[in-house]
C-alpha cells in the first residue's frame, strides 16, 4: 500500500461478544473496501481472518488476524479478534497495538456478557470506540431496543450517528444522520428517507447535534443562538468529542447483506484518532520519559504476537510506534539488551504475506524466523534504550493434565509445548513433582481443546487431556516405633542391615526432620547416611495411596550390622521398609491442599455461589462490595475447584471471575480417604 503518514493510518480492532458477527463485517468491509471480490462465509470456512484449521472446524475466531485496507486515503489495520472468553488473550494483545475499536453488537441479542468485558478492556486501554450495531437482517432484530441497552449499560453519550431503514425481512438501508441522506441496497445508493421514518430521524438528530455542540463553547453558543451548526463544523466536532470519548457514535448495518458498510467506513477515517493523537506509553523501568510518533525519529516498535507458522517457521508480529524497521537490517531488542537480526518484513492479510522493505511509524507488520524476541519484547535502534509497555494477559484458572499418546509422542512434547507458550501468552505450563503429571494451564476448557488441537496438526503430537490429579500428601497421626532386619544368604557375601525407628507426627508445614540417636555403635556412623537415604527415598511414596510423606520425625534409635555381610545398600533398604511398617503402624492419613478462592461477580449471583461453594466444602471467610460487584472470599479444597471455571460460568453467564492461592494443607475427611483408596486400587487394577 506504500507508504502511509501517520495522520493517514487508523489502527482498529473488533471486538464483540463471540457470535456477534465480527468475522463477517470483517469480510464485508473488505468487498467494500475492494481488497477482497466476494464475502466469504464463517459456517463455509472462506473467510479471510478465520483461516486456522481449528477456527474452520469450531466456527469461530481463535486468533487475531491483520486485515490491511485503504479507505479514501486512509490506510486502515483492522485487527479482527476472537470474541470467545478463553481467548481473551488475543483480543488484549490486539487492543494493545490500537487507537481505536469497533465493538460490534448484535440487533438480535442486544448487550452481552461479552460486550460489557471488551467495553471495559477498551476503557481500560483508553481506547476511542465505535458501535455497530450488526445483523439488522435477523429475525428480532431491534435497533432502538439495542441503544436503549447501550445506554442503559454504557451512558447516555452512546448515540446513534445512522438509523436502519426497516428491520428482518424488511431491512433495506440506513439513514446518515449528520448529512440526513439515506442508502439502500449493496453497493449503497443514495435514497431519499422514508416518510415513516422523517420525524424519528430528525428527532435522533436534534439529540446528536446538541450533544455534540455541548463538547465544544463555540458550538453551543451558535447552538444556543438557535443557529445550525455547519455540516463541516459538526463532522470536526463529533470527531474531536469521539476521539476523546465525550461521545460514542453507533452506526448499524448487516454484515451479511453488505449493507451500511461505507458510513461505517467513513466513521472510522473521519472519527476515530491517527497513531498522531494517542501518548505512547513506555514501561517503567524506561530511561527515555516517552517518544513521539514520527517516521524520522529513533525507532521504537511492539512485538505483540508471536506464531508458531508450519511454513515459516516462528512469526513475530509488531506495532511500529516511531521512526522505520527496514528489511535486512539489525536492531536492538531492548527487553532482553541483544542485538536481533531482521530478515524479510511481511505486510499481512489474513494468512497472505505481502513482502515489503520498511514498515514505519504508526504501522503493523511482522518479520519470520526471529532468534530470541518473544512477545511483549521492544525493538529499537542500536543506541536505543526505549522499552514500550507491552500488553497485561490475564492469568490462567484452568488447568489439564497432558499425556502423550505413544513414547514417540512423549519425546516432541516438550518442544510442542514449548512453542505453543511462546505463541500464547495466556498458557502455563509446570511439572507437578507430586503426581508426576505435565500440567497445562490457560483461561478455559475449549482453549486448552485447542491446544490439544494446534499440538497435534503442527507438531504432529497426539495428547489427551485429562483432570489434573489432586497433590496429596501423607502423614501419621500418632507415634509409632518399626523394626527391619534385612537379611540374605546366598554364596559368598551376604546382606545384613538392621535398623529400629521412632516416627512422631509434626505441626502442619513442618516437613521430613530425621534425628540419630545411635548409642554404642549399634549401626557403625559410616551406615547412618544410607538409612537417612533410604528413608528419604520411601517418604516419596506413602503407605495409603502413594503420596509423598510429610510433618514427621523419624529417629534411627537402633540396630545391628554384620562385620562383613553388611553395606551401605543394606542399611539403605532396612531404613526404607523400616519407614514403611511404621507409618502404616502410626494410623496414617491423607492431607490435602486448601486454596484461598477470591470471587468476583455481580451482586445477583452472590446467593447462588455461596450455595455452590458450600457444596464444595468450602470456609466462606467474607464478602466485600468493589467496582459494582461482590467479591466473596472462602478457602475450599483444591480437588473441589478443579472445574470452578466451568462452574462460576454457568452460575454467573460468564459475568463472574475468580482467583485462587494456595493456603495450606489440610487432613481429608475418612470417608473421602476410603474413596481415594478404591479410587487409587481400581487404577492398579
Amino acid at each position: 500500500m506504500g507508504s502511509n503518514g501517520l495522520d493517514n493510518i487508523r489502527n482498529v480492532i473488533l471486538l464483540s461478544h463471540s457470535g456477534a458477527g465480527k468475522t463477517s463485517l470483517s469480510e464485508a468491509i473488505l468487498v467494500t473496501a475492494g481488497e477482497i471480490t466476494r464475502l466469504g462465509k464463517v459456517d463455509a470456512g472462506t473467510t479471510t481472518s478465520d483461516y486456522d484449521p481449528d477456527e474452520i472446524k469450531r466456527k469461530i475466531s481463535i486468533n487475531l488476524a491483520l486485515l490491511p485496507l485503504k479507505w479514501q486515503e486512509t490506510k486502515i489495520n483492522l485487527v479482527d479478534t476472537p470474541g470467545y472468553s478463553d481467548f481473551a488473550g488475543e483480543a488484549r494483545a490486539a487492543i494493545r497495538v490500537g487507537e481505536g475499536a469497533i465493538i460490534v453488537v448484535s440487533a438480535a441479542a442486544g448487550v452481552e456478557v461479552g460486550t460489557e468485558q471488551v467495553w471495559a478492556y477498551s476503557e481500560e486501554a483508553g481506547l476511542s470506540r465505535l458501535i455497530f450495531v450488526n445483523k439488522m437482517d435477523r429475525e428480532n432484530a431491534n435497533f432502538y431496543r439495542t441503544v436503549s441497552e447501550l445506554q442503559g449499560k454504557f451512558g447516555t453519550k452512546c448515540l446513534p450517528i445512522t438509523l436502519p431503514i426497516g428491520a428482518y425481512n424488511d431491512f433495506q438501508g440506513v439513514v446518515d444522520l449528520l448529512t440526513m441522506k439515506a442508502y439502500s441496497g449493496s453497493p449503497a445508493k443514495e435514497t431519499g428517507i422514508p416518510s415513516s421514518l422523517s420525524h424519528q430521524a430528525s428527532s435522533f438528530r436534534e439529540k446528536l447535534v446538541e450533544a455534540v455542540a455541548e463538547t465544544d463553547d463555540a458550538l453551543l453558543e451558535k447552538y444556543l443562538d438557535g443557529k445550525e451548526p455547519e455540516l463541516s463544523e459538526l463532522t470536526v466536532g463529533l470527531r474531536q468529542a469521539a476521539v476523546s470519548g465525550k461521545i460514542i457514535p453507533i452506526l448499524t448495518g448487516s454484515a451479511l447483506q453488505n449493507v451500511g458498510i461505507n458510513s461505517l467506513l467513513d466513521a472510522i477515517n473521519s472519527y476515530l484518532p491517527s497513531p498522531k493523537e494517542r501518548e505512547i506509553v513506555t514501561a517503567d523501568n524506561a530511561a527515555a520519559p516517552g517518544i513521539t510518533a514520527s517516521r524520522e525519529a529513533s525507532l521504537a516498535a511492539l512485538v505483540f504476537k508471536t506464531s508458531a507458522d508450519p511454513y515459516v517457521g516462528k512469526l513475530t508480529y509488531f506495532r511500529v510506534y516511531s521512526g522505520v524497521i527496514t528489511s535486512n537490517s539489525h536492531v536492538l531488542n531492548t527487553t532482553r539488551s541483544e542485538t536481533e537480526r531482521i530478515g524479510q518484513l511481511f505486510a499481512l492479510r489474513g494468512k497472505t504475506q505481502e513482502p515489503v522493505s520498511q514498515i514505519g511509524a504508526g504501522d503493523i507488520g511482522a518479520v519470520a524466523k526471529l532468534g530470541l524476541t518473544g512477545t511483549g519484547d521492544t525493538l529499537a535502534s542500536q543506541t536505543g534504550v526505549v522499552k514500550i509497555a507491552p500488553a497485561t494477559f490475564p492469568q490462567p484458572v484452568f488447568s489439564m493434565a497432558v499425556h502423550p499418546k505413544t513414547k514417540a509422542d512423549l519425546d516432541k512434547l516438550g518442544m510442542a509445548l514449548s512453542r505453543l507458550t511462546e505463541e500464547d501468552p495466556t498458557i502455563h505450563v509446570h511439572r507437578e513433582a507430586d503426581t508426576h503429571e505435565t500440567v497445562l494451564s490457560g483461561l478455559g476448557d475449549t482453549q486448552l481443546e485447542v491446544v490439544a488441537d494446534k499440538i497435534l496438526h503442527k507438531f504432529g503430537v497426539g495428547v489427551n487431556l485429562k483432570t489434573p490429579k489432586v497433590p496429596y500428601k501423607e502423614t501419621i497421626t500418632m507415634l509409632s516405633k518399626a523394626e527391619y532386619k534385612h537379611k540374605k544368604q546366598t554364596g559368598g557375601h551376604g546382606q545384613y542391615g538392621h535398623v529400629l525407628l521412632e516416627l512422631e507426627p509434626l505441626p502442619r508445614g513442618s516437613g521430613l526432620k530425621f534425628v540419630e540417636r545411635i548409642k554404642g555403635g549399634t549401626i557403625p556412623k559410616n551406615y547412618i547416611p544410607a538409612v537417612e537415604k533410604g528413608i528419604n527415598d520411601a517418604t516419596k511414596e506413602g503407605v495409603l495411596i502413594g503420596f509423598p510423606v510429610v510433618d514427621i520425625k523419624v529417629t534411627v534409635y537402633d540396630g545391628s550390622f554384620h562385620p562383613v555381610d553388611s553395606s551401605e545398600i543394606c542399611f539403605k533398604i532396612a531404613g526404607a521398609q523400616a519407614l514403611k511398617k511404621g507409618l502404616a503402624a502410626g494410623q496414617p492419613i491423607l492431607l490435602e491442599p486448601v486454596v484461598n478462592i477470591k470471587v468476583t461477580a455481580p451482586e445477583d449471583f452472590t446467593g447462588d455461589i455461596i450455595g455452590d461453594l458450600n457444596t464444595k466444602r468450602a470456609q466462606v471467610l467474607g464478602m466485600n462490595p468493589e467496582d459494582g460487584n461482590n467479591v466473596i472470599e472462602a478457602r475450599v479444597p483444591l480437588a473441589e475447584v478443579l472445574r470452578y471455571v466451568i462452574d462460576l460460568k454457568s452460575i454467573t453467564q460468564a459475568r463472574g471471575s475468580y482467583k485462587t492461592k494456595f493456603s495450606h494443607y489440610e487432613e481429608v475427611s475418612a470417608q473421602i480417604t476410603q474413596k481415594l483408596i478404591a479410587q487409587r486400587q481400581t487404577e492398579k487394577g
